[in-house]
């Protein structure tokens, strides 16, 4: 699996990839946020028995990212400004999430014209 040569925050909402095969993508760090995968946001089973559903909430600065630390040389583990900090995104999920949830250059441009014009 190829991983990323960047990942870095383009602006408060956005975070951007470029990959050692070429390929780039920008997606909303909430999008980023919703795909966690730790067992807290997904759940837990137990020989293929669903014994947790996890929780989905929303609680202030949980889209907010504080960091990314690598974790071996497998993936990334995010810490979010709400105290978030357990789950752990291997490079292939990483890269899914950045694929499906790739933005458009319209998107992206109306994104950044947002957050220029709330901050005028």
């Amino acid at each position: 699996m190829t991983k990323p040569l960047s990942l870095k925050r383009r602006n408060v909402a956005v975070l951007s990839s470029v990959w050692a095969d070429g390929f780039e993508s920008s997606i909303l760090l909430s999008d980023l946020r919703d795909a966690c995968p730790c067992a807290y946001c997904t759940g837990e089973e137990i020989m293929g028995q669903k014994v947790f559903e996890g929780f989905k909430t929303f609680a202030p600065g949980m889209n907010e990212l504080e960091r990314l630390q690598p974790v071996g040389n497998y993936g990334v583990q995010a810490e979010w400004k709400d105290g978030h900090s357990s789950g752990i995104y291997t490079w292939e999920m990483l890269r899914a999430v950045f694929e499906a949830k790739r933005l458009s250059e319209e998107t992206l441009s109306n994104i950044d014209h947002q957050l220029s014009a709330g901050t005028s």
